[in-house]
């Protein structure tokens, strides 16, 4: 462990944060020991800075950014890239789009360059824009096939009615039809501005020449127009999505800590010990000892005002009910029966995982880019650490005192069983004991 921690503390002090003339943050995580750079930009917009009529414009814009340029068209974004053995990529989530590529350190630049004109050059072709329509709304076609899927977008819906962190961050297929080019171009025009953009990389580059470079390629951006996002309203309660599946998927949850709140720490230990491996609580008790789900486990999920902490676990209905009362039976004791072993396990989980995601450059340069965008700059790895070694019984007994006691979010998809009545189920779990 002493050893791990010292290439840690080795590798953090290569981390570099400058901010140009035209207000564009540049950081960078320097690993001399590679081949290899990740690097990309990071746009702090998502889903959740859309209005309801336009709900999907940030994914469906990410799709677009690869239509073509113009300098290049769709196909020779493709072959530039694929053709230096180099991978390019986007995503979209709640509150981030971001455009990033891994490539041999020898091509940094033509990576760098390729994610600049795509950010500052698309042309949005109607053609291609017909076509992208049919992709994404074959993608939402996709997605309510997976009964996951579904029940995490049910579960979000339930947990924020009315509100951009409640909608489907790929939207709906009649918002799709309706965004047209214009629309690409003026959600940009608000969102992609100097102060919410970051670039990041991490590999074996130089901090410097990598600034000269976005100098270069990013001469002028502009400012941000449009507004925050609204703060989270978090509702809960019971929904069922009948559907056809040989499973009933659930997912039980509460509010949680945020992205900027001390206590996730708490929150991502104690989740472990509840359902984060096969010696957590849940795995043993639920699917071990009785058999009632092939998939169980529980989960953190952070925004920058709020947070979930839940359980997922799919079951055939006729064991549907049993598996949510041994769920409460967890829930009720969780807090009086804490061990300092499970502790202790708990967190060699939690500081093994990033420590050993520090082996890949694509995972250094996301914990960066993410950082930046919540802190301002990147948490040097032995302050995470020692935030987790940090983390007592009684830190997650008070954390978890705090979200047993708000409504819970109870969302099923499957055939629902006649002894699973909805009041009871919403009934159970607002009874968690403190």
């Amino acid at each position: 462990m002493l050893q791990l921690m010292q290439i840690v503390l080795e590798a953090s002090m290569e981390v570099q944060k400058t901010t140009l003339s035209n207000g564009l943050t540049i950081v960078t995580d320097t690993l001399a020991t590679v081949e290899t750079v990740s690097l990309g930009v990071w746009v702090r917009v998502g889903s959740r800075y859309e209005s309801a009529d336009f709900n999907g414009i940030s994914h469906m814009l990410e799709h677009m950014a690869f239509k073509g340029t113009e300098q290049r068209d769709a196909r020779q974004i493709a072959e530039e890239i694929e053709s230096v053995g180099g991978h390019l990529n986007a995503f979209t989530s709640s509150e981030t789009t971001a455009y990033h590529a891994s490539v041999m350190k020898e091509n940094v630049f033509l990576a760098l360059n390729m994610i600049a004109d795509i950010l500052q050059n698309s042309t949005f072709l109607d053609e291609e824009l017909t076509r992208e329509r049919a992709v994404i709304i074959q993608e939402i076609a996709h997605s309510q096939d997976s009964p996951e899927d579904l029940v995490f977008e049910s579960f979000q819906q339930l947990s924020y009615p009315e509100h951009p962190l409640g909608r489907s961050i790929l939207g709906q297929s009649n918002n799709i039809k309706r965004i047209q080019r214009e629309d690409l171009f003026d959600f940009m025009k608000k969102h992609y501005g100097a102060t919410r953009m970051i670039v990041a990389a991490a590999g074996n580059l130089d901090h410097e020449v990598f600034c000269r470079w976005c100098e270069d390629v990013f001469p002028v951006v502009s400012r941000v127009t449009g507004e925050k996002p609204q703060a989270a309203k978090y509702r809960g309660g019971f929904s069922h999505l009948e559907r056809n599946f040989e499973q009933l998927h659930m997912v039980v949850g509460f509010p949680g800590p945020s992205a900027l709140d001390s206590k996730r720490f708490a929150a991502g230990v104690g989740s472990i010990i509840l359902g984060g491996g096969m010696s957590s609580r849940l795995f043993q008790e639920i699917r071990e000892k009785l058999g009632l789900a092939y998939a169980i486990y529980s989960f953190n999920s952070t925004y920058e005002d709020t947070g979930q902490f839940g359980v997922y676990a799919g079951t055939t209905s006729g064991q549907a009910k049993l598996l949510l009362e041994t769920l409460h039976v967890e829930l009720n004791k969780y807090l009086s029966s804490l061990k300092e072993e499970e502790l202790i396990r708990a967190k060699a989980q939690l500081r093994s995982g990033i420590l050993m995601s520090l082996e890949r450059t694509s995972s250094r340069v996301e914990r960066i880019a993410r950082d930046t965008a919540l802190f301002g700059a990147p948490t040097p790895i032995e302050r995470v650490i020692a935030s987790i070694d940090d983390v007592s019984l009684n830190d997650i007994k008070s954390c978890f005192q705090t979200i047993f006691s708000c409504a819970p979010t109870i969302a099923t998809v499957g055939t629902k069983p006649d002894n699973l009545v909805d009041e009871e189920v919403t009934n159970m779990f607002s009874r968690v004991i403190l």
